[in-house]
């Protein structure tokens, strides 16, 4: 069992824990943060009690800084705090724990009515790569909230179960949320499966511009060379920024076929993707980007010379 030393400052800082004034309160709490003393976590624990909001806040946040099994069920009480100040500090210091000591306590937690609170504890399991969060999170795919339909498709791109592909591309194909596709599709990453190539190219003509981007990007992570028609048809899309990881994953997969689309974003008005333009046609390596290349070294920004400059290098002799 583990002693803990309560120092004469700490005595003082309890008193001020004591204070009518919230202010006095609310200092003292992040006093008792920055002493670094694991004696500390009692009185903030009591400090999530505080009647003042704003002191709740600070304990759940200060909470980060220790390491202690005593912490997470008050911290996971704290998500169903009135206030959403102190939901939200909760929710953020589970995430950054990532405690252990939380597998034995969400399974309950996700049975909980509150939305907020089952989206939470998803979020703060994910990167701890349970194996008991499958089931659950394979079910939370179908929850009747958005953000815990989201935070499950995320714990799924953290486990890689290939059993959980089929639901993770329908998801990505299907859901009436733009964000819960646009994790979905970034859960895909793990696998470069015929199924997976099927749900980022349909992903890649979505109404949404962000699921778009993540899976033109997913598509270059993944080197599917077989999808180079579905990344450039969205070098016309609209928005800059699907163009760019559309340009991006173009020169992973050297597509030899997008040297005309990207030799013509070498000129668009956003220097970003003219960069990436330059970029993809340098690892490509065609020597019909090259008069395209050579104007492209005397473009107002730097950035985009240089990377001409480095385009025009990697040509074969």
């Amino acid at each position: 069992m583990m002693t803990f030393v309560i120092t004469d400052e700490l005595e003082k800082l309890q008193d001020r824990l004591e204070d009518p004034d919230a202010q006095v309160r609310r200092i003292a709490v992040m006093e008792l943060v920055d002493t670094g003393n694991e004696a500390a976590v009692p009185m903030l624990i009591e400090a999530l009690h505080d009647v003042e909001a704003g002191v709740r806040t600070e304990a759940a946040r200060g909470l980060e800084e220790f390491q202690n099994n005593a912490i997470l069920m008050p911290l996971l009480d704290a998500l169903e705090d009135c206030d959403a100040g102190v939901r939200e500090a909760a929710a953020h210091t589970l995430e950054e724990l990532k405690h252990p000591g939380l597998a034995d306590l969400f399974l309950e937690r996700l049975q909980r009515p509150d939305p907020f609170v089952r989206a939470s504890v998803l979020r703060a399991i994910r990167s701890l790569r349970l194996p008991d969060s499958l089931a659950p999170s394979l079910a939370a795919l179908s929850d009747m909230n958005a953000d815990v339909r989201r935070e499950a498709a995320g714990v799924l791109g953290y486990l890689k179960d290939p059993e959980a592909l089929p639901a993770i591309a329908q998801v990505a194909r299907n859901d009436l949320d733009p964000e819960v596709r646009r994790m979905a599709v970034g859960a895909l990453g793990f696998s470069d499966s015929g199924l997976t190539m099927q749900a980022l190219v349909a992903a890649i003509s979505d109404s949404h511009w962000q699921v778009r981007e993540e899976a033109a990007a997913m598509i270059g992570k993944l080197a599917l060379a077989e999808t180079d028609d579905a990344l450039i048809s969205v070098m016309l899309d609209d928005f800059w920024q699907v163009r760019a990881k559309a340009a991006i994953s173009l020169g992973k997969i050297k597509s030899r076929r997008a040297v005309p689309v990207l030799s013509e974003a070498l000129f668009h008005d956003v220097s970003n993707l003219r960069k990436e333009a330059a970029l993809a046609l340098g690892e490509i390596g065609d020597l019909r980007a090259v008069p395209f290349l050579r104007k492209a070294q005397l473009d107002p920004d730097p950035d985009v010379r240089k990377l001409a400059d480095w385009a025009l290098a990697k040509m074969p002799a």
